[in-house]
């Protein structure tokens, strides 16, 4: 057996690689209009998908859209203004390429680190460790 036979039969007994990412998977945002608050239904369910505190996530999402906000009791978000679901669909997706996928894999098994004053977002998958954006 030369070595091209031996890729293509290593080639044939190995699984297709999908561009899903399944392990990361982030239901839409829910939103509903209550008075002048946009409220997030499901917001402790996208905290827990990605694996980060929600107080982490709604100042990202504060910031991101200008405004104030709160979780109340329940576990929802409350954002003073008018937000459809489709603009907080793009902050989260902001969120996770700066602060939940590994910038050298791409895999989401990461978790946040304080060094300092300093976050960094290690990656359980390859080792690597980098800053995430900035926060202020």
């Amino acid at each position: 057996m030369d070595y091209d036979d031996m890729l293509d039969r290593a080639a044939s007994e190995t699984s297709a690689v999908t561009e899903t990412d399944e392990r990361l998977s982030v239901p839409d945002p829910v939103v509903r209009q209550e008075g002048v608050v946009t409220v997030v239904e499901n917001f402790q369910t996208l905290c827990d998908r990605l694996g980060r505190e929600p107080a982490h996530l709604l100042q990202f999402l504060q910031r991101a859209v200008a405004t104030s906000g709160n979780i109340d009791e329940s576990g929802r978000a409350r954002i003073t203004g008018s937000f459809d679901a489709a603009r907080i669909g793009d902050v989260i997706e902001t969120y996770i390429e700066g602060f939940v996928r590994c910038s050298e894999c791409g895999l989401p098994d990461t978790r946040l680190e304080s060094e300092g004053d300093v976050t960094l977002l290690r990656c359980k998958a390859c080792g690597a460790r980098s800053a995430t954006p900035s926060e202020t």
